[in-house]
């Protein structure tokens, strides 16, 4: 079992729940990236996905039956679009063509995103829905799709399109980390942007558990992995209020206004379900008050 970004945020949450399902898990990491949450093991590997000898060599040497794709650049607003495009294409060509020349393992799950959709009109987003990405990270993703579909004689490929989801350990980057932390300390204020947008958050342990039993049914397509349920930014403030009795003054920050901000975005999990009958995500408000309860932990 190989994971792609196990340094990373996902992967934190992932490896324990591919333990516990029996897989000997084997890591790539970028170069650089050191393992905060657990020291470096035997089956950690340290490979640039832009380095396709080096990548080939780790594919060959671990010869893994399963494999989850989650390297990337997931930061919407970072900075260096050379570094998306190369990272989130280059970076999955140069995997998948080392797998194919391996031998096919039985599964490889590729994380794209909901991103891809953009400013989707549908009420309720399914995945036939037209794509229409609105940032360089969701045009990155969109074209990792099309890329992976040149080996789909090849390789048994799963692509998964998560929406918005956080946890424990997320980079105060994002979002919902952020107001975590400011609600956590106290903070006498909050700077946003716009907090009228609509987002269908999931809890990061929800997502590990979809992409470990999506292992087990190679090739399924294309799923979204989302509550189904939006939330407003206005009404996670009001929720971390209610849970930790704290009200910041919230400062609404023009510069924190993206052009390219998606507005409303509610995914369907019909998919989902249908191929996974016991998934179930929990509501987002236990996962709020889970991180605004936890100790301090580290970020990825």
């Amino acid at each position: 079992m190989l994971v792609t970004g196990l340094g990373g945020f996902t992967g934190r949450y992932l490896r324990p729940a591919l333990e516990a399902g029996g897989y000997e898990v084997h890591g790539l990491f970028a170069p650089g990236v050191d393992s905060t949450a657990r020291p470096p093991g035997p089956n950690d590997h340290v490979a640039d996905l832009l380095d396709l000898t080096t990548v080939k060599a780790v594919v060959h040497r671990v010869k893994p039956s399963h494999v989850v794709h989650l390297a990337a650049i997931s930061f919407v607003a970072h900075d260096d679009a050379a570094a998306i495009y190369a990272t989130n294409i280059v970076g999955t060509r140069n995997l998948l063509d080392a797998l194919s020349s391996t031998g096919a393992p039985d599964c490889v799950v590729l994380a794209s995103s909901a991103g891809i959709y953009g400013n989707a009109v549908a009420e309720l987003i399914t995945e036939d829905a037209p794509p229409c990405p609105a940032n360089d990270y969701g045009v990155s993703k969109l074209a990792m799709e099309h890329l992976a579909s040149l080996w789909a004689d090849r390789l048994p490929v799963t692509i998964v399109r998560p929406f918005n989801y956080t946890g424990v350990g997320q980079s105060e980057n994002f979002l919902v980390p952020k107001i975590v932390k400011a609600y956590k300390a106290h903070a006498p204020a909050l700077e946003l942007g716009n907090i009228a947008v609509e987002r269908d958050f999931s809890d990061v342990r929800d997502v590990a558990a979809a992409y470990v039993q999506l292992l087990q049914i190679p090739g399924a397509g294309v799923v979204n992995i989302c509550s189904g349920t939006t939330h407003t930014l206005q009404s996670v403030l009001e929720a971390a209020q209610s849970i930790t009795g704290h009200r910041p003054e919230i400062q609404i920050n023009p510069a924190l206004v993206r052009s390219s901000e998606v507005r409303r975005l509610r995914g369907s999990n019909a998919r989902l379900r249908a191929l996974l009958p016991g998934w179930s995500p929990r509501p987002f408000r236990e996962t709020l008050s889970w991180m605004l309860t936890a100790k301090s932990a580290q970020r990825r």
